[in-house]
């Protein structure tokens, strides 16, 4: 009989709740054992930079600074950290940056607790976690690298989330405040994603958003 190999994880959310109600569930499975809860980006980047675990599963929504740039930093000293997102955002809006970012997986919180556990098990083991929805995007995008692809595959991960939120119906203080950034800086990102996407308005980009199902 095979020995299940165990797992220290760190499960990193700011909704109490719901971390802690994830945490009981899976301690629950053999060879699991939760390390750490962290509520912060701030908490997150502490604890790893100090603490040896298996594997990180990490919220893309922190209250102090998003996931993608979490991972960033956290690649910066640590290229071998397994990484699990575990995001309330459908796959095809933010997988694909996710995984350029250094995550080792990406897995929607509307799965399956087996299959976060299967996941998180994948990525301890150092192999990437990608579901058949996830490859058949990376696929479709590498074939549309060879020709023009698409506009938004221009935007740099921070104008992108610009677009994403913008699309959502928020409005520019809104989304300085979700992003924890001056409304300067968010006009910059607007500015940028005008020019990149050869658009004059707000409302072109969200109607592009929306018509290419980046939001719904």
């Amino acid at each position: 009989m095979t020995l299940m190999r165990h797992i220290r994880l760190a499960l990193a959310d700011d909704h109490v709740v719901l971390r802690e109600g994830l945490a009981q569930i899976l301690a629950t499975y053999p060879g699991i054992e939760i390390a750490a809860q962290l509520g912060s980006a701030s908490e997150v980047l502490k604890y790893v930079s100090n603490n040896l675990i298996d594997c990180l599963v990490l919220d893309l929504d922190l209250e102090d600074k998003s996931g993608i740039d979490v991972i960033k930093a956290i690649r910066r000293d640590n290229k071998k950290l397994p990484i699990l997102v575990l995001s309330m955002h459908p796959e095809n809006l933010y997988a694909v940056r996710v995984l350029k970012a250094g995550a080792s997986g990406y897995i929607t919180k509307s799965s399956s607790t087996a299959d976060l556990v299967g996941a998180i098990r994948q990525v301890a083991s150092n192999t990437k976690y990608v579901s058949a929805n996830v490859a058949n995007i990376l696929a479709t995008q590498a074939y549309e690298k060879s020709f023009e692809g698409d506009p938004h595959q221009s935007l740099s991960d921070r104008e992108y989330q610009y677009l994403v939120m913008v699309a959502s119906g928020l409005t520019l203080t809104q989304i300085a405040e979700r992003m924890k950034l001056s409304t300067k800086t968010i006009s910059m990102y607007r500015s940028r994603a005008l020019k990149k996407m050869g658009m004059t308005s707000t409302a072109e980009l969200a109607h592009y958003a929306i018509r290419n199902n980046i939001v719904s």
